[in-house]
């Protein structure tokens, strides 16, 4: 799979296609992905997410991802490396960390489902990025203050959004937020999510975690991990491009089998008889 690599700090790219240029790939950098005008499929990952006018997507460097166009699509990519935000430090209100954008930037729940604006804020997102594409000719964006604002403000409004897409439950405090954002990250990984690995990482007494999370968030632990994570094999099974072996690779399963008795005990039925249904549907 090809890497793309970049060296300047910050990179604005506008342009449109009707075919995209790139097959699967990665990247070294980080990318905003603004859909201007266009709609087809954009695929990340292991997931398939239609776009339109509007959109916008996240890329970091562990992602892989390229764009099936079905209707001719303009992009305004938006590429930064490591070095952008560590070298902006003097622009950043005293309350903000340089280390903020990155762990956003490869939150797993914004790389599983589409990012859903309300009509004003979409509407802003939309001028912020007329702002910086009116900005981009400059030879100082890199270092430009009002550049590194417009992207905060993107960023911003993401990281708000991402608080109500954790919903239902409810984030009273930063340390609440940290707990559910390290359990969507590490959903893929069983053993970085078991009670004493994640009570550990937390400082918090194993044998105390699991009240704990119960008065925090008004259910179980084990039942909202299960929950969550039948949501995203729901997906991948209804998508239909990964098998079911693969499915249950991706999601820590010892095997097959192990994969389809949790599976069977949400949806009462097999992954295949379920994805069989869904195709006659």
């Amino acid at each position: 799979m090809p890497r793309l690599k970049q060296y300047e700090p910050l990179v604005i790219h506008d342009f449109e296609e009707q075919q995209f240029h790139l097959q699967a790939h990665a990247h070294t950098y980080f990318e905003l992905i603004y859909l201007y005008k266009g709609s087809g499929i954009h695929c990340l990952n292991n997931c398939r997410l239609s776009y339109k006018a509007g959109d916008l997507f996240l890329i970091c460097p562990e992602d892989e991802h390229y764009f099936e166009i079905r209707k001719s699509t303009r992009f305004v990519f938006i590429k930064w490396t490591d070095s952008y935000f560590m070298n902006a430090g003097n622009l950043y209100p005293n309350t903000a960390s340089a280390n903020d954008p990155a762990r956003l930037m490869r939150n797993r729940l914004l790389k599983e489902k589409k990012l859903m604006f309300d009509p004003s804020t979409a509407q802003i997102l939309k001028n912020i990025i007329e702002n910086i594409i009116t900005y981009q000719y400059r030879k100082d964006i890199s270092t430009s203050p009002l550049v590194f604002y417009q992207i905060a403000s993107i960023l911003a409004m993401i990281r708000e959004l991402l608080i109500n897409m954790e919903a239902p439950i409810a984030l009273e405090n930063p340390d609440q937020e940290q707990l559910v954002t390290y359990l969507h990250q590490h959903i893929y990984d069983p053993r970085s999510i078991q009670i004493q690995s994640i009570a550990s990482h937390f400082n918090i007494a194993p044998n105390y975690f699991s009240a704990y999370f119960r008065r925090c968030f008004g259910t179980s632990y084990r039942e909202y991990v299960d929950n969550y994570k039948t949501g995203l094999i729901e997906k991948r099974i209804e998508q239909g491009h990964l098998s079911i072996k693969q499915i249950a690779a991706e999601f820590g399963f010892t095997d097959e089998s192990h994969f389809s008795n949790f599976f069977k005990k949400k949806f009462h039925m097999s992954p295949r008889l379920y994805r069989q249904n869904k195709n006659r549907d």
